[in-house]
């Protein structure tokens, strides 16, 4: 698998037994405290193997340092809570590269391993499916309510612990029930990431945005206009695909487009198997994990918004 359908990771069969899953990521704070961003930024990196149907094996350190202008302990701090996240996924990191950057940067390059008939992929959704997102979303709206300095005390501890949160407990359960497709959502929001799920199995994705499972705070900081800029390059790239209905509130609209660090699974499960999927993620500790809409034949555009 490569760059065909723009999915999460590159898949490489070694063996008929065996494929190697590849990605790579990084990206600048989008927190003040270093541990807490180099455990953000590993879980991030880290998702894209969950998010495959895999299992992460080894990582590498990706790092760029402004070494002239922030001390060396703070670079520490970013490598110390990346490898204790990976360190929680049960890989190992084998080690990095690091170069001089006017910014700060930090991620992984990450190689998993999956079967090679039990990837899971972004494009085999089928008629009937049912979507179930395992984390909240509002994780770009709250973390430029912080750069702002205005995100409350106890919503960053709350938003801080939804980006390090690692995908493996959803991973498990949907590789137990058995399901179509699946994607993490990242950078390009909830509905970027589902257009490219509708486009590449060729259906409709009908969402009910009440349905949404929600960061507290994001929906009011969202109506304050803390809004990323990404988000507004999310809608005008979705637009054209969407049809948006009447009556939706047009802040939980904007969490549609708002662009996540470390979010959740995005899963197309037969809607047989939904409530089993729902079972599974509970027994994990998934706590956050809403049925959020389903495929149907295609019909007009990729994305169509319903009332609850």
């Amino acid at each position: 698998m490569g760059t065909e359908t723009h999915d999460d990771a590159g898949v490489f069969r070694l063996t008929p037994e065996i494929a190697l899953i590849q990605t790579v990521d990084y990206f600048t704070p989008v927190v003040d405290d270093p541990f807490a961003y180099g455990a953000i930024a590993a879980a991030n990196s880290l998702s894209d193997v969950y998010a495959m149907g895999g299992v992460p094996r080894v990582a590498l350190n990706i790092v760029g340092w402004p070494q002239d202008e922030l001390p060396w302990d703070l670079l520490t701090e970013i490598l110390r809570g990346g490898h204790e996240v990976v360190h929680e996924a049960d890989a190992v990191v084998a080690g990095g590269h690091s170069v001089k950057s006017p910014e700060p940067f930090f991620g992984l390059s990450v190689t998993g391993t999956v079967h090679p008939d039990r990837v899971v992929t972004n494009a085999g959704a089928r008629r009937g499916d049912r979507l179930v997102l395992t984390k909240p979303l509002g994780t770009g709206i709250l973390t430029t309510a912080l750069k702002g300095g205005k995100l409350e005390p106890e919503l960053l501890t709350l938003v801080t612990g939804v980006m390090r949160r690692l995908n493996r407990g959803a991973a498990e359960a949907m590789m137990e029930v058995g399901v179509h497709a699946a994607t993490d959502i990242t950078g390009f929001g909830f509905a970027g990431h589902l257009l490219e799920m509708a486009q590449a199995a060729d259906l409709t994705a009908e969402i009910a945005p009440e349905s949404l499972p929600l960061i507290d705070g994001a929906l009011d900081h969202a109506r304050a206009n803390h809004k990323p800029g990404g988000l507004h390059a999310n809608r005008m790239f979705v637009s054209p695909h969407l049809d948006a209905g009447e009556g939706h509130d047009p802040a939980l609209l904007d969490l549609l487009f708002d662009p996540q660090t470390s979010g959740g699974l995005l899963i197309s499960v037969p809607g047989e198997r939904v409530g089993d999927l729902l079972e599974a993620l509970a027994r994990r500790g998934v706590a956050v994990a809403a049925e959020v809409g389903g495929f149907v034949e295609r019909s007009g555009p990729a994305i169509r918004l319903l009332r609850s």
